[in-house]
């Protein structure tokens, strides 16, 4: 005998749950995107990785500090105000910027740095803006970096990007001879444009000694051959009359009559309080607050 179709309907609709479980196992899950492993396994002993999990950096805003720097330009040094901010973004794969969509399944948390300049000369003023990228977990292996310079002979963008295995460099010039192009870069380097930032994340109390690859500063309206070196780093506390307040030193030789100075703050999360280059550039804290600077 035939069994009612609303008998049948409702097995049906018993069954059904089980089949979309069934279903649903099955189907692949949604997968954050992986980091690249670092190129620079060998220092990671002398940084806490952990540096920006903090929850200082959870609270929506930004830390903006103010410098007074000073930099030669025309074989004349000159004085100016330097802005670093740094802050804690969401980034989307897909385009590897900050994402306008935070419901995306591809979403990353970031740390921009940015570093703004304009410098006064007598007959114009320079302008640059340096941003570097960290993925917040790796304090070390840059993730993306732009830079630009302008001023009124032109305009020069450069932008590094992590593949992976290597980094690319491109580069848009206008001086003759550079014009525009790409260049591949070894990934174990460390960027002297991110020290402010990753040298932050130093294990100070144990004052370590160590060398690494460094990539020179990108922040020139140039883009000539990068030069890179193999520096040394040394850790020390600072004497009490080298910074506005108690100090860790970091001194970093690139070569013979090259040093950079950086002086961090002692508590966390160890602001860059100074620093002193071997090619004239310098800066001292004037100022840091946290607030959200994009809101008008």
């Amino acid at each position: 005998m035939r069994k009612p179709r609303t008998v049948l309907f409702s097995c049906m609709l018993a069954a059904l749950p089980v089949l979309l479980g069934a279903c649903s196992a099955d189907a692949p899950q949604e997968q954050k995107p992986q980091a690249p492993a670092s190129s620079l396994g060998n220092l990671h002993k002398h940084f806490n990785l952990n540096w920006a999990q903090h929850k200082l950096w959870d609270d929506g805003l930004a830390e903006v500090a103010t410098y007074s720097a000073e930099r030669v330009v025309y074989k004349k040094p000159r004085q100016y105000e330097l802005t670093l901010i740094t802050v804690k973004e969401d980034f989307n794969a897909e385009f590897n910027v900050k994402t306008d969509d935070y419901q995306r399944p591809d979403l990353f948390a970031v740390m921009k740095v940015n570093q703004f300049a304009r410098i006064p000369t007598d007959n114009y003023p320079y302008h640059y803006l340096t941003s570097v990228f960290f993925r917040r977990e790796q304090p070390l292996q840059v993730h993306k970096l732009t830079s630009s310079s302008q001023e009124w002979c032109g305009n020069t963008f450069k932008a590094l990007t992590d593949l992976g295995t290597a980094y690319q460099l491109s580069y848009n010039s206008y001086w003759d001879g550079q014009g525009t192009g790409q260049r591949e870069l070894q990934r174990d380097i460390l960027l002297e444009d991110a020290l402010p930032y990753t040298l932050r994340a130093l294990r100070f109390n144990d004052e370590p000694l160590f060398e690494a690859n460094v990539l020179e500063s990108q922040q020139s309206n140039k883009s000539g051959e990068p030069m890179l070196y193999r520096a040394e780093f040394r850790v020390a506390r600072a004497p009490l009359n080298e910074a506005p307040r108690p100090a860790w030193r970091v001194t970093m030789r690139l070569e013979r009559g090259k040093e950079n100075v950086y002086w961090f703050d002692q508590q966390y999360p160890h602001l860059l309080v100074r620093q002193a280059n071997w090619d004239g550039r310098s800066m001292r804290l004037k100022d840091v607050r946290r607030y959200a600077y994009w809101q008008h």
